[in-house]
């Protein structure tokens, strides 16, 4: 035994924060991660750490556990931990090890994906910008500087964990740990030295002796000992490349990300709940959704370019920490259905049948463990015969049957009650409680134009920007002074790589033009005045979050490299004033002064407050939102810029840009494969206007609030708003199957029970206050919209008020014995909406 090997094994005695009481050993074969001799199905959700706060982080584990996890995986975040060459940080959001001890505090193990590229939507896909400038260092390649800087960092974060006791092996949570990330889909581009450099990342890692497996994802050629694992909206197709591995699935979609000016995608859980339903039924063993909390990119810690602040993801619990309903809730009914299956899916591989066309039949059978699952893989509905009896396939769906006879749920049928959920606008100039003046709560000031610091430099020609500023502010000055004759009609052409630019003439701003996320470029000519002789041309360039994803991503550049050129002057000529010396400075005066934090004595309340005016910093003093409910700051009214709460930043905000009209609908089918264009929402209106402040940010009393307003805007009208549930429902048919947590109640006792409506109130101290619908019959239409069908009980109401009301939760069986049969023969359902205090 090594002697690292064998000091693991001792810590074994030491250690308390395992998920069991003892060590555990993790292995794995063909068909699942083996843990202490056990083959185990497991249901992993992604919360990444930095996007919420430590106060959040035991609520978000716990929802995550009542949701059915088993694993918590996360990403680690090398430009949170290193953003400066040796100098590190592992404090409140990016304390990693509290995190990880939070999970296995709650009982759950974790999945730590170490990369350390993260891509994540995160700026510059993890990696601290000072490793660009490691002379002669070539990204994620067979580059000796690179690997020197990968390993340093990976086994700094493996000794970490070692020292608190976090592996498995130590008696800790860790169950697995990733290398590198999604690397196979650009592999090609990196030529032959791709496969030695994968070939070295496998050998590196397990070279730090964590005494569990480690995963590369979207890797086909990944070397033995290290598993290949799918990510993707659907990985039932999926095969490992070894048949001594197990079939993984390290990313499942419960939604898409969101970039500023795009509408908002959007999943519908039945597709979901079908595509995880898929991976168990066709022999997988190991399931992450990708996110299962996705929170906020706080600060300037999104990527893209473009990607929002709000990386909510349609996840099964929201940016605020709420469960989002009824994906939460199905999915917990999936992940009780397939646990009910557990000891037939390791025990024995899948034999898959076919039941007619795009239908089919997946069996586990041993001894006298049998389950199987029923799938209609077409946009139909149809009717299988399966082992002598008829069942009924929902369109795109698959039935659980864990006894191989009886349905325990269908992906299609939700059980699950829905939420309506809403924002309740609290005025930001009633928190504050100014006086007559609406402007007195409000002070500000104007960041220069143009050249301003002491350590701005001359440079002959166009600077790329991240090579300038080195991603220390979005912002890069680029200013020429120059005599000129002026022309009539005076064109200002100027092309830059991205992503955004403001234009300002002798200290006028005379136009803006943004990229977008599929398209960062900007290409632009601008109408402009100039004066008869000298006039001043200052640019200001900016980024909105570096590349995070692509080959050779941390090559792409930014900012104006030109040309720059003034057409229409005097007699029609041209002029290209890219070549000339222009000034650069780098960020801006208010960055260097610490504006952000609001305690510099500089700011101006007297004179009136300016409103739609580029460049300004504003600051106001507020009280917290009474109540413990979600608080976010509604932007509407502002243009574009970064916010700061007692000297957090909250994210950039950008309420003004607006995703294209067309691409929504008033429905959205699950039926048929998803993609992220399918089902968007908000199509038409501002891609964000709501902006996450956490609760542990706020004070009672005294809390300030700063902007840096880039483009313009008015910050009186701004407001405060909490996050509320206005409604919970359900709708369930006499076709639901019972509910999953009745399944071995009914087997044990032999009593068959119906469908049953379910209803919870979100938070433990509400209780159903009122029901504002309740129709037993043929109800029909969505949560918050339900109307009455032609038959209908006129029991219904009394009977749902009396088995809900100062309840917490309630359960109502489906039967005419309850409710009468005011319709013979036809095919009945229970709709309810209630409400909570």
């Amino acid at each position: 035994m090594r002697a690292s090997q064998l000091l693991l094994v001792l810590l074994c005695f030491f250690s308390s924060y395992a998920p069991s009481s003892f060590c555990a050993n993790v292995t794995y074969d063909h068909r699942a991660l083996v843990i202490d001799g056990k083959r185990r199905v497991l249901i992993s959700g992604s919360i990444h750490y930095p996007r919420s706060t430590p106060e959040m982080w035991p609520d978000l584990i716990q929802k995550s556990k009542d949701g059915g996890l088993d694993v918590i995986e996360t990403y680690v975040f090398w430009n949170l931990h290193e953003p400066v060459q040796g100098q590190y940080n592992f404090e409140g959001r990016g304390d990693l090890v509290r995190f990880v001890k939070a999970v296995a505090a709650a009982g759950l193990y974790v999945h730590l994906r170490i990369g350390p590229y993260a891509c994540a939507e995160w700026n510059y896909g993890g990696f601290p910008l000072w490793l660009h400038f490691i002379p002669g260092i070539q990204f994620r390649t067979d580059n000796e500087p690179f690997k020197s800087e990968m390993k340093r960092f990976t086994a700094k974060i493996v000794d970490m964990m070692k020292q608190e006791n976090l592996y498995a092996s130590q008696g800790g949570p860790i169950i697995l740990s990733q290398v590198e990330n999604e690397y196979g889909n650009i592999e090609a581009a990196y030529g032959p030295a791709a496969k030695s450099y994968v070939n070295w990342a496998a050998s590196m890692a397990t070279s730090l002796d964590t005494g569990v497996p480690w995963v590369m994802c979207q890797q086909e050629d990944a070397p033995d000992p290290i598993i290949n694992t799918c990510n993707g909206f659907y990985c039932d197709q999926f095969e490992p490349n070894s048949k001594a591995k197990p079939k993984m699935w390290t990313e499942s979609y419960p939604g898409w990300l969101l970039t500023f000016g795009d509408a908002l995608p959007h999943r519908p859980v039945e597709d979901l709940a079908f595509a995880v339903a898929r991976f168990f039924q066709r022999g997988g063993t190991f399931q992450n959704y990708y996110m299962y909390h996705g929170g906020t990119n706080f600060g300037r810690t999104a990527g893209g370019p473009f990607v929002s602040s709000s990386y909510d993801y349609d996840a099964p619990i929201d940016e605020y920490g709420i469960i989002r309903q009824p994906k939460w809730g199905h999915l917990k009914d999936v992940h009780k259905a397939i646990k009910l299956c557990e000891k037939a899916l390791i025990a024995t591989d899948p034999i898959i049948t076919s039941l007619g066309s795009n239908t089919e039949a997946a069996v586990y059978k041993t001894g006298a463990v049998c389950a199987a699952f029923l799938a209609n893989i077409a946009t139909s509905d149809a009717t299988v015969i399966f082992s002598g009896n008829s069942y009924h396939l929902p369109a795109w769906s698959v039935s659980i049957l864990p006894d191989c006879k009886n349905v325990v749920l269908n992906t299609a049928k939700i059980d699950s009650a829905s939420m309506i959920s809403s924002f309740t606008a609290v005025s930001l100039k009633e928190e504050v409680g100014s006086l007559n003046d609406p402007g007195s709560g409000w002070s500000w000031i104007s960041e220069p134009i143009g050249i301003s610091k002491a350590d701005s430099f001359s440079k002959f020609g166009l600077l790329e920007q991240i090579n300038t500023t080195a991603d220390r502010s979005d912002y890069l000055w680029y200013s020429l002074s120059i005599n000129l004759d002026a022309g009539t009609q005076t064109l200002l052409h100027i092309k830059s790589l991205g992503h955004a630019l403001h234009a300002f003439i002798n200290g006028k701003l005379v136009g803006s033009r943004t990229g977008n996320h599929a398209k960062p470029n900007v290409n632009v000519d601008i109408p402009i005045k100039l004066v008869s002789g000298k006039n001043t041309i200052d640019l200001l360039s900016l980024t909105v979050g570096l590349q995070n994803y692509g080959a050779f991503f941390d090559t792409w550049g930014a900012g104006i490299t030109g040309p720059v050129i003034l057409k229409g002057l005097k007699n029609g000529t041209t002029l290209d004033l890219s070549s000339l010396q222009w000034t650069y400075q780098v960020g801006l005066k208010g960055e260097d002064l610490g504006l952000s934090n609001g305690s510099s004595g500089q700011w101006n309340s007297k004179s009136t407050l300016p409103i739609n005016q580029p460049l300004t910093w504003y600051k106001t003093s507020f009280v917290a939102p009474s109540g413990s409910n979600p608080v976010a700051i509604d932007f509407t009214g502002m243009g574009k810029g970064e916010a700061w709460v007692n000297g957090q930043s909250i994210g950039r905000y950008w309420p003004t840009y607006v995703s294209p009209k067309g691409g929504c609908t008033h429905s959205c089918n699950y039926r048929g494969s998803y993609l992220p264009s399918k089902c968007l929402k908000n199509c038409g209106k501002p891609t964000q206007t709501l902006y996450h402040v956490p609760r542990s940010w706020l004070k009672p009393h005294s809390n300030t609030l700063v902007l840096f307003e880039e483009s313009g805007g008015n910050p009186m009208k701004i407001s405060f708003a909490t996050k509320q549930i206005e409604s919970i429902c359900s709708h369930i048919s006499e076709s639901h199957p019972p509910p999953v947590d009745s399944w071995n109640s009914n087997r044990e006792s032999g009593r068959k029970v119906g469908s049953v409506l379910s209803l919870e109130c979100p938070y433990p101290n509400q209780v159903i206050s009122s029901i504002k619908f309740a129709s037993f019959g043929t109800p029909y239409g969505t949560c918050g919209n339900f109307k009455h069908g032609p038959c209908r009980s006129n029991k219904s109401l009394s009977i749902v008020q009396k088995a809900c009301i100062g309840s917490r939760n309630c359960r109502i069986e489906l039967s005419i014995n309850s409710f009468g049969d005011p319709c013979k023969g036809v095919a009945k359902s229970l709709a309810v909406e209630a409400s909570c205090a």
